[in-house]
């Protein structure tokens, strides 16, 4: 499994890519986006990078904690020695929430919201979007998950579908398409859909500081950080960084560091 990982995880990326890709064609979300695929290299990129960094200082990360807890028994699961069926849905479950607490984190702390403020920072949105993170903030997410397979003692196939899942609900999340409002208000039940991530990204800074779910929006609805609608039109962004230039990848690799 730990060998097929990145196979299984590559194959399902540009297949989800693909889709929104086609679906942002089908049912777009009709607000203009004159950078558009420009931003797409420097979004991408990202993702580049911060898988290198990974690599080089991690360079079997959340999978291998996973297998390193099992083959040693360590972790809340294997002490309970829950059968499969019960304990992956559970880790999932469990790895989703600790998504949501670590966004939360993120948007509270200074110097973490500094990181993240670059995937924020983006003007516009497309799945695209869901990938712009920037590397130290991936490998920060990296060491969490990997404590977390250690801690809890995470199977290693919940964490393949975590991984998955995370990585194709961000894309997902992110894509620039309107969903027919029937099933957008079903399905916002329970996972996060494309609208009501918006909120999130608005200018508005209540409003950034709402729906941090990924996955699912049970968290936000059960925490008070839910937000249905947003208070009027939404403006992309955080205020600054806002130029063209501002979503060059070497820009975006800077910003953390700059202030303005």
């Amino acid at each position: 499994m730990l060998e097929a990982e990145a196979t299984i995880r590559l194959s399902v990326f540009l297949a989800v890519l693909a889709g929104m890709i086609v679906l942002e064609r089908a049912l777009p979300w009709r607000v203009a986006r004159p950078l558009g695929m420009w931003r797409w290299p420097h979004n991408l990129g990202l993702v580049v990078l911060g898988s290198v960094l990974v690599r080089l200082v991690v360079p079997a990360p959340a999978m291998g904690a996973a297998f390193w807890a099992e083959t040693r028994g360590i972790g809340l699961f294997h002490w309970l020695a829950l059968p499969g069926w019960v304990a992956v849905p559970i880790a999932v479950v469990l790895l989703d929430f600790l998504i949501y607490l670590q966004h939360r984190v993120f948007h509270a702390i200074p110097w973490l919201w500094r990181l993240h403020r670059v995937h924020h920072a983006d003007t516009e949105m497309d799945a695209t979007t869901g990938l712009r993170f920037h590397p130290l903030e991936i490998l920060l997410s990296v060491f969490i998950k990997m404590a977390a397979a250690v801690v809890l003692g995470i199977p290693p196939e919940a964490m393949l579908i975590f991984e998955v899942l995370l990585n194709a609900s961000s894309m997902f999340e992110h894509a620039a398409i309107t969903l027919p409002p029937r099933l957008d208000s079903a399905l916002r039940q329970v996972i996060v859909t494309p609208s009501l991530h918006r909120i999130h990204h608005s200018e508005r800074r209540h409003e950034t500081d709402s729906n941090f779910g990924f996955n699912l929006s049970l968290w936000d609805r059960w925490l008070g950080t839910l937000r249905s609608q947003p208070d009027g039109p939404i403006t992309l962004g955080i205020g600054t960084y806002n130029a063209a230039r501002d979503q060059r990848i070497d820009q975006l690799v800077a910003q953390p560091f700059r202030r303005r």
